[in-house]
């Protein structure tokens, strides 16, 4: 198993590559205002957007006005997603009449889709309207994935700049990343997955016969509707047989494209990317993987060409991919190992399948729960509930790195560049020079905001998981005692604060205590930290740009690679080791103590 697991590593990264390479070569035109021959034709549709809007395409600003246009731009995306689920009842497109979303889960939800978080406390295909799941949650999947776009491209401008006040036209950024790069990637995968059996329909949902008689246990309900309780106040239950089974339908190979495309991750069905009408063959799995690092792989190319310099472009993929390949190793190898209580107990397969899909099995499901949690896509093909605790602990990890490998659409590539900043920082420190970076003085301003951008996720995270354990509302939803209970409040934190949205699955979150706390910290985990970068793109845009001499670190070799990956790793740790210890770290010894 170990073999396979490295062949399809080699494998996903090979194609990952050859797909990343010419889409950086293109994305690299549209965000330096060509338009290449042949999406031409797309043209016509943006000065038309551009018109309707009142936006002067030409017209550049500097980082102040840029963060205020993208503030506004969300805040009224957070509005629209809120009414549209709170109306739905009332609107078309509705065929199973699902009502109106509680205020407090769609407060959460609309937070979570216009942060790139996508979290759902929900089940999409009991909650949400045709009407809503397209209007609301995909369009903001394209959405937020372009404003992370428009927030990296507007970073590398300012270090490929010199001496100027401006960083770029927001509409202009938002507009040509929607229009020209994730649409035509979008209907391209889209048509592919649902050549692939993913489904693409407006059917109201299927009635059909199972092979076989199922009963079971369910809620005895009185005349007014109400749950029937005995004289010691228990749910009266009753048995029922059922011959039927409901099966539900909708669009989904059009949401499930941009779900993996932006990083988004937010599932049509409650089961995710496990779910057999959004995920239905291995070939639609390896190609959904390959989508959500297709994009930040790109941006990495976007980012050398721009700023005048391949290597660092490379030099900055090198860094994401080490420790990827770690990340991957270390939760594979968990996997394959199982459970040593099992293995005591002298079970012929130790190896850890429970909560996967035996279409996938282990080596594709931690591949898969690797890139996921690497990127900023909450999107799942196995529960991580369910993984071994070491196992368990290297996604949560990877979010609380800020998921600067590779990471979400945009999002990990800035991300990645301020710990490129605080590299160069701690070098500059070492041999007492004033340190650069793409020949840029890195001065008190720029390492300010990198200290608050870094800060933000892990304030967010800790303090709210110490809310979630002493609060009576966070602790009722937590099913599992102990360390692993913990885990679930810990990964539901650092899941939210870094905009990923994938959940454990043993924590009962959609509560109002859980919808406002993990909506405030999607919010300010995404926001606090783009405008800080803004900032320092800004910054950084108004200095001249100094000549290499003798003394300037070069940050394209080997070297800036292991100190980047260094820096990336001791944050990492240093800010989150005691929660891991206390959730998986401890649960991984108890687990091998019930194996003596």
């Amino acid at each position: 198993m170990q073999t396979q697991a490295y062949f399809q590593l080699a494998l996903y990264l090979a194609v990952l590559l050859v797909l990343a390479w010419p889409l950086g070569a293109y994305m690299q035109k549209i965000f330096n205002g060509e338009t290449p021959a042949y999406a031409r034709w797309l043209s016509p549709l943006e000065r038309l957007f551009y018109k309707l809007a009142g936006v002067k395409a030409d017209e550049e600003t500097g980082w102040k006005p840029y963060a205020v246009g993208i503030l506004l731009f969300n805040l009224i995306g957070v509005v629209a997603v809120y009414a549209l689920q709170r109306l739905q009842g009332v609107l078309p497109f509705n065929p199973q009449a699902l009502g109106a979303v509680s205020a407090d889960s769609a407060f959460n939800t609309a937070i979570s889709f216009v942060s790139n978080t996508n979290w759902q406390g929900y089940a999409g295909e009991t909650t949400m309207s045709y009407l809503t799941q397209m209007l609301a949650l995909t369009v903001q999947n394209f959405l937020s994935a372009a404003t992370g776009i428009a927030v990296a491209i507007a970073l590398i401008r300012g270090f490929a700049r010199k001496s100027s006040s401006t960083i770029g036209n927001v509409w202009t950024d938002l507009t040509r990343a929607t229009l020209y790069v994730l649409v035509p990637l979008s209907i391209v995968l889209a048509v592919v997955l649902a050549g692939q059996g993913v489904i693409q329909n407006f059917k109201p949902y299927q009635e059909v016969a199972t092979l076989e008689a199922t009963t079971f246990q369910q809620a005895k309900l009185g005349a007014d509707g109400s749950a029937l309780k005995d004289a010691r106040g228990n749910a009266v239950v009753e048995a029922v047989t059922t011959t039927t089974q409901t099966l539900a339908m909708g669009p989904v190979a059009s949401q499930e494209a941009i779900k993996m495309l932006g990083t988004n991750g937010g599932g049509f069905f409650n089961a995710n990317s496990a779910h057999p009408y959004e995920n239905p063959t291995p070939l639609s799995n390896f190609l959904q993987m390959l989508a959500i690092f297709l994009i930040p792989t790109a941006l990495c190319f976007v980012f050398g060409r721009i700023v005048g310099d391949r290597r660092q472009g490379w030099a900055v993929l090198a860094a994401m991919t080490l420790i990827f390949v770690l990340a991957y190793g270390a939760l594979v190898s968990a996997e394959i190992a199982g459970n040593p209580v099992l293995k005591e107990a002298g079970a012929a397969v130790a190896s850890n399948m429970e909560g996967k899909e035996t279409r996938f099995g282990i080596v594709a499901s931690s591949l898969f729960a690797t890139i996921t949690t690497a990127a900023s896509c909450g999107a799942v093909n196995a529960m991580h509930d369910s993984l071994t605790p070491l196992g368990g602990m290297v996604p949560t990890l990877l979010m609380q790195l800020g998921e600067v490998v590779f990471g979400g659409v945009g999002s990990g590539l800035y991300g990645m560049l301020v710990f490129a900043i605080l590299a160069v920082f701690i070098a500059g420190l070492m041999v007492g020079r004033t340190p650069e970076y793409l020949g840029k003085k890195i001065e008190s301003f720029e390492m300010k905001m990198t200290a608050i951008a870094i800060l933000v996720t892990p304030i967010l995270v800790l303090a709210g998981t110490a809310i979630a354990v002493l609060a009576t509302g966070g602790k009722a939803g937590i099913f599992n005692p102990g360390a692993h209970g913990f885990s679930e409040v810990l990964y539901a934190l650092s899941s939210a604060a870094n905009n990923n949205g994938s959940a454990f699955a043993g924590l009962s979150a959609n509560t109002p205590f859980y919808n406002l706390l993990l909506g405030i910290a999607m919010w300010f985990g995404r926001f606090w930290i783009i405008v800080p970068i803004l900032a320092i793109a800004g910054s950084l845009a108004a200095k001249k740009r100094l000549n290499a001499n003798a003394g300037t670190l070069p940050t394209h070799g080997p070297l800036f690679v292991l100190l980047l990956i260094g820096s990336v790793l001791l944050v990492g740790a240093l800010n989150y080791i005691p929660a891991l210890a206390l959730g998986p770290i401890v649960e991984h010894l108890q687990m091998s103590a019930a194996a003596r």
